[in-house]
């Protein structure tokens, strides 16, 4: 069984200062630091005259902080499990900004986000938290209903391989990466909250999903083993 919404926010409300990092993002995610770049200069190249911003899954607010340093003084909704997380989010978007912040506790799948409302979507390490794939295409719609026309989705996460030798290979190279990054028990720590937590996705299951729910245009700005960033504009 995998853990519930509880279980999670229990776990990032005790892992606040991990995401506080705007250096090394989440440092256990492959190329987080890249990646967190790419998304966030792609969006403000997309939408320079951008007014609003949506962070779901937050954590410490580390992309739309790097967004800031490129779109100044946005409009911020952020949304989170955990209030621990939003608060040090609001607390470091705050200082930088003097745009409007909202900050919403829950589950993106209960929240309602409205219509045509903002110029980015973010979501970072958050969606392979999905189940079924009528919940992945019922929040990929939410997404693109809550962008205005011309705005964009964009998403950095753990991706699942379809053939499994290739799954096999790439989770191998993920194991290396975290054993080099710290040694093997925290390789062994992280695989096991993988494992009770997530349901992730292959990039190309969510490529297609994208543009079943209407996104005219696709990207797919980087990928190392288990791990990419990419997006849709509406």
């Amino acid at each position: 069984m995998k853990s519930t919404v509880a279980q999670i926010r229990e776990r990032f409300d005790n892992d606040v200062e991990r995401f506080s990092n705007l250096e090394t993002g989440q440092s256990a995610t492959i190329d987080a630091p890249l990646s967190l770049s790419l998304i966030t200069q792609a969006a403000a190249t997309i939408t320079p005259q951008a007014t609003a911003v949506l962070d779901v899954g937050c954590g410490a607010g580390n992309y739309t902080l790097k967004l800031l340093e490129l779109l100044p003084n946005l409009d911020v909704t952020l949304i989170d499990l955990s209030r621990p997380m939003l608060d040090r989010a609001v607390e470091r978007i705050r200082a930088v900004s003097t745009g409007k912040i909202e900050a919403l506790q829950g589950d993106v799948r209960e929240l309602d986000l409205g219509e045509g409302r903002f110029d980015v979507i973010l979501a970072a390490a958050v969606l392979h938290h999905l189940r079924e794939d009528a919940e992945w295409h019922a929040v990929f719609s939410k997404f693109y209903a809550a962008l205005k026309p011309g705005g964009s989705f964009w998403i950095a996460d753990l991706v699942q391989h379809s053939t499994p030798a290739v799954e096999a290979l790439m989770w191998r190279r993920y194991g290396e990466y975290l054993t080099g990054l710290r040694d093997e028990a925290y390789r062994d720590h992280v695989f096991n909250y993988i494992e009770q937590e997530d349901t992730q996705r292959p990039l190309l299951y969510q490529i297609d999903l994208l543009r079943a729910v209407g996104f005219s245009n696709v990207e797919i700005l980087h990928k190392n083993s288990s791990f990419a960033a990419f997006g849709g504009i509406k």
